[in-house]
């Protein structure tokens, strides 16, 4: 038989309640908490919640640096029971931090065991390591009971915990802060201390100084991984006087040199919150993707320092150009973005630059002087009245312990018969027998009269502002002397460089250098192959071709070289070595890497020399000289060089000077100084290269007339050699030309008996 429904008891008011109007008042409550009790340091201290309530647990339990280190999973225990109630991995990995020295320019747990390292290694579980505070960490908490701050009940009503915390030494710029909370996020560099106290020393002593002049003593950042800030002091004070900015730190790297001009680079120093492996295995992989050129090797030998080193390719290799490309490819080279938000003193989200930051370390450090200065005085008062009860005593002390022999309740006679106090009386009281020597009653003396000069000084002190400015000063050097740049863990370890230059590496520096020859089929498929192949230039050569297509030209080159290109359109194309296929294939249409028209086709294929020059040639016999240089272009629509009327093509394009071989770091040989050109009616004209203009684009002047036909094939060679044309038995020479020479735009005449009759007898 089924249950009769019960009706649920009634939840009390239900307010109606528009949708949009619930989720933002609650993601509001949500975003206000994430801000102020998780994200965003105190500018007092410098620490979040978790941080301080870590340190202050740490304390409770006696973990001071002359003890002994407790498990950390005790400390986490106490924190998340007492004081923090949120998951213990999050508490665990912020304890964590706080000990490493790489994360944390001052680190405040100094830890036994695995605590991870800069490779990106986790730590060990809490339940096997152990850690106590450091010296620097108890500055923080250093008149926490002498009513220097205010403290309020834990989440459980239980306990109670700080506020914020003393803070003696400038936390907050000494090891810096990151976080991320809801619509706005906070990341602060680490400093130098000895630095820090330098600025605010002087903004003691001048409290109305300019960022400009704190500069002065804070140089930049400093964070624990060391690193080189390669920034200009314009963009320094920039990101120091608003509190936000963008600065670039570098890894410090040197030259180790060894026999024959061989070299390593080795990295010292990284950038900050970079992991190591990672870093390493960056690079590796753009070596084996082979975007690392100058490149052969990478090995870590790292030990509890950095050392990383970087074999170069070979020994003329420039290491500033290495490493510029490995500043551009990996985290060698970071941004560190400056967004200095912190919470005020009143609780309040903002963003703050350096003086505002460390004017609020000052203000925070004369609330604590003074309150600690009215907590003393007090502590002063109450044991000067102890001390003149005693000296009443001493002064009086056969009436006193007759008194106290003869009397039930001695204490009101003695109130009464001396004018003591009811703490007095009662200290009287409780006094034993032994402090009745007469070496006691001297001690008492001396106490009194120290403690009231102490009292006069701090009366002073709480009453005169310059007093206290004074004492903070004081206490500032002493920080400084303690923690300071003379120290090992406060010298500096991050070098201010000037903003880098605009490196400029040449495009073959970052292209693997080796030899191909470029081959270019008859029906446009072009493809390099590995090595110089002079079988393939010969013609006698295993390389195959698709069904129906033929060898048409090939060069040879460095993978480093472009290849220049010539269309019957009148234009020239680019392509670099690099990006054509490789290996034992057909290769690729040449239409799929350059816009080549579908009525045209590629005449020429060059490597590429700024220094060389071109005659180019149509068919309508006209022509000009245009350099290399005006006509490359790394695009795939190419350069118009030969304007073109309608039915009209390019038919020639012949090097002024001609390579010894194909290669472009070989000399080039002396330019030729003729022209020869002949038509398809067979007549041969000879005419001086000077007449042809030399021009970067148009439609050039008539090099040759023809009634019927057009222009065969055109050279430029050296009138002192001869002509060289092919035939079926090789190459011919001939050096007897005067009877055709002419001018340029003649017909010309037949050629000498046994020229060539094939169509190009120039171009083979």
């Amino acid at each position: 038989m089924a249950k009769t429904p019960v009706a649920p008891k009634p939840v009390g008011e239900i307010r109606p309640t528009p949708l949009a109007d619930a989720l933002g008042e609650r993601y509001l409550a949500y975003a206000l908490s994430t801000i102020i009790s998780r994200s965003l340091p105190d500018v007092r201290d410098g620490l979040k919640p978790v941080h301080r309530r870590l340190m202050y647990a740490m304390r409770q339990l006696k973990l001071d640096p002359a003890t002994g280190f407790k498990k950390c999973a005790r400390v986490v225990g106490d924190v998340m029971g007492k004081y923090h109630p949120h998951g213990d991995q999050s508490i665990y990995d912020a304890m964590v931090r706080l000990a490493q020295d790489f994360a944390v320019r001052y680190p405040l747990v100094e830890g036994q065991g695995n605590f991870g390292n800069i490779d990106g290694d986790n730590a060990a579980a809490m339940r096997y390591t152990e850690a106590r505070l450091t010296p620097f960490a108890m500055k923080l908490m250093d008149g926490l009971d002498e009513d220097a701050i205010d403290f309020r009940v834990t989440y459980d009503g239980e306990e109670s915990e700080p506020i914020v915390m003393p803070s003696v030494v400038p936390n907050l710029l000494a090891n810096g802060s990151s976080g991320i909370a809801v619509g706005m996020a906070t990341n602060i560099p680490p400093h130098n201390v000895g630095e820090l106290c330098d600025a605010l020393l002087h903004l003691i002593k001048t409290p109305k100084a300019h960022v400009t002049t704190l500069l002065e003593y804070v140089q930049g950042p400093d964070f624990p991984t060391g690193g080189i800030i390669a920034e200009s002091r314009d963009t320094i004070r920039d990101a120091y006087a608003t509190g936000r900015g963008s600065l670039r730190v570098r890894a410090k790297w040197n030259i180790e040199k060894y026999d024959r001009g061989q070299f390593n680079l080795i990295i010292t120093q990284i950038p900050y919150q970079v992991q190591k492996a990672k870093l390493i295995e960056r690079i590796a992989e753009l070596l084996n993707d082979k975007k690392l050129p100058l490149l052969a090797d990478i090995r870590d030998e790292s030990t509890e320092d950095v050392r990383i080193v970087l074999e170069p390719k070979s020994r003329t290799v420039d290491p500033e150009q290495c490493m510029e490309q490995l500043f551009r490819q990996t985290e060698l080279e970071i941004r560190f973005g400056m967004n200095m938000n912190v919470l005020g003193a009143d609780g309040t989200p903002r963003v703050m630059g350096l003086r505002e930051l460390l004017q609020a370390f000052l203000d925070h450090r004369q609330i604590v002087l003074v309150r600690r200065s009215k907590h003393r005085l007090e502590k002063i008062k109450n044991r000067l009245e102890l001390l003149e009860g005693y000296l009443i005593c001493y002064l009086n002390l056969d009436k006193v312990i007759k008194i106290i022999r003869t009397e039930d309740e001695p204490k009101p006679k003695l109130m009464k018969a001396f004018g003591l106090t009811d703490n007095q009386a009662e200290a009287i009281l409780n006094m034993r027998l032994r402090s009745l020597r007469k070496l006691e009653e001297f001690e008492i003396k001396s106490e009194h009269k120290e403690l009231s000069e102490e009292r006069k000084v701090l009366a002073a002190l709480v009453k005169d502002e310059s007093q206290q400015w004074k004492a903070i000063a004081g206490q500032v050097k002493e920080i400084k002397d303690e923690f300071g740049q003379k120290t090992p863990l406060g010298k500096r370890r991050t070098e201010l460089g000037s903003a880098p230059t605009a490196v400029v590496i040449p495009i073959d520096a970052l292209v693997e250098k080796e030899p191909v020859t470029v081959i270019l089929s008859a029906k446009g498929w072009i493809r390099a192959m590995k090595g110089h192949r002079d079988d393939v230039l010969s013609g006698d050569s295993d390389v195959k071709y698709k069904e129906g297509d033929a060898y048409q030209a090939a060069v040879k080159a460095q993978s480093t070289d472009k290849i220049l290109l010539f269309g019957s359109d009148g234009r020239f194309y680019a392509i670099g070595a690099d990006k054509l296929p490789q290996g034992r294939g057909f290769g690729e249409p040449i239409r799929l890497i350059i816009e080549l028209p579908n009525d045209a086709t590629i005449i020429s294929m060059t490597v590429f020399n700024r220094e060389q020059k071109f005659l180019v040639v149509s068919n309508e016999g006209r022509g000009f000289v245009v350099p290399a240089e005006q006509v490359f272009a790394q695009t795939k629509n190419g350069k118009q060089a030969l304007n073109l009327a309608d039915g009209e093509k390019a038919v020639v394009c012949s090097p002024l000077m001609a390579l010894t071989t194909g290669l472009l770091d070989e000399a080039l040989a002396k330019a030729g100084d003729h022209v020869a050109i002949i038509g398809d009616n067979r007549k041969l004209l000879i005419f001086p290269l000077s007449k042809v203009p030399e021009m970067s684009k148009g439609r050039g002047v008539i090099l040759q007339r023809y009634q019927d036909g057009g222009c065969a094939d055109a050279k430029v060679f050296t009138l002192k050699a001869g002509l060289t044309w092919m035939s079926g038995n090789g190459e011919r020479v001939e050096t007897a030309l005067k009877e055709w020479i002419g001018q340029r735009a003649q017909a010309g005449r037949l050629p000498m008996k046994g020229f060539t009759r094939d169509e190009r007898p120039f171009s083979g």
